[in-house]
């Protein structure tokens, strides 16, 4: 058995066709149906039904391609591990995001960025406002994914990635959940539910309250999670951080866009670092981080 025959054999399955497998394998359709048929005689059994232009995976072809899964990302975990060893320096890029951030766009980057570059550690932290800025000013990260609440320094790269409306989620089953928008004075009576440890609910208090303008009470929950299960059962409302409305998917919980003195406020998300630290993987990463930025704008 050999480890392209695997390949091949997972390139049609996950493809769900001959034709597509070939062209992402760079063979012909006629080779990836004999290396398959050559692995089925090796083993003795039939994997694939063929139905003439379909097929279907027999019982014993589905517990080889669960098997056969495991196996190569064991072998892509091996092939990193022995790249590490080779290597007289670990090569890492260590990023911080927004522990409040409700969309998407930064694990897909970190997806996309450790498929094209598997040689390389990502070490991700998460953190407020300003846990993020303490972390890169002491050069614990080499990015991070942060909104602006700063004027701009020089000696950092800003790198722009979106301005975005701001939302808050509540609890469905609240009468303010029926508005089609909320304005900071409608919640001076409503508790606000901030995400934030212990040695920063002070820091996040004061900016609510001054900047934002949130002046009811604040209570403090330590994740993402947790904020929100306090939202569900009602206990106040939630500044969510994201540029969608409607990302959220539990019926239970309201996203509505918020507004002061009837102007929509906005958030200004930015990839942070040192320009004395800039590299290539730092620079890639913004670059992705942006574009998907960009396509859940274009989508939404």
């Amino acid at each position: 058995m050999l480890l392209r025959q695997i390949e091949y054999y997972l390139a049609v399955v996950n493809t769900g066709s001959f034709s597509e497998a070939a062209a992402e394998c760079h063979i012909s359709q006629s080779a990836v149906s004999q290396q398959i048929k050559a692995l089925e005689d090796e083993l003795g059994v039939e994997l694939l039904s063929r139905h003439n232009r379909t097929f279907s995976m027999t019982p014993a072809g589905e517990l080889f391609y669960r098997k056969a899964t495991v196996l190569r990302s064991d072998l892509e975990q091996l092939k990193k591990e022995v790249r590490r060893a080779a290597s007289s320096r670990r090569e890492s890029l260590r990023i911080g995001y927004l522990r409040c951030y409700g969309g998407t766009e930064f694990q897909d980057a970190a997806a996309l960025f450790a498929e094209s570059h598997p040689g390389v550690d990502l070490e991700i932290i998460g953190g407020n406002h300003e846990e993020l800025y303490d972390a890169l000013r002491r050069e614990d990260v080499d990015l991070v994914l942060n909104d602006q609440r700063r004027a701009f320094s020089n000696d950092y790269v800003n790198f722009e990635l979106v301005k975005s409306h701001c939302y808050i989620e509540i609890a469905s089953h609240l009468p303010l959940a029926n508005l089609k928008k909320l304005d900071v004075s409608d919640l001076k009576n409503t508790t606000c539910i901030l995400v934030a440890g212990r040695d920063q609910q002070q820091n996040e208090s004061a900016y609510y309250r001054d900047i934002v303008g949130f002046t009811g009470d604040h209570v403090f929950a330590e994740t993402l999670p947790d904020a929100r299960i306090l939202v569900a059962s009602g206990r106040g409302f939630f500044p969510v951080e994201g540029i969608r409305e409607d990302v959220y998917y539990d019926s239970s919980i309201s996203r509505i866009p918020l507004h002061k003195r009837d102007q929509p406020v906005l958030r200004n998300y930015c990839a942070f670092w040192k320009k004395e630290n800039t590299n290539s993987y730092i620079l890639e990463f913004a670059t992705i981080l942006k574009s998907q930025f960009k396509e859940q704008t274009r989508r939404y």
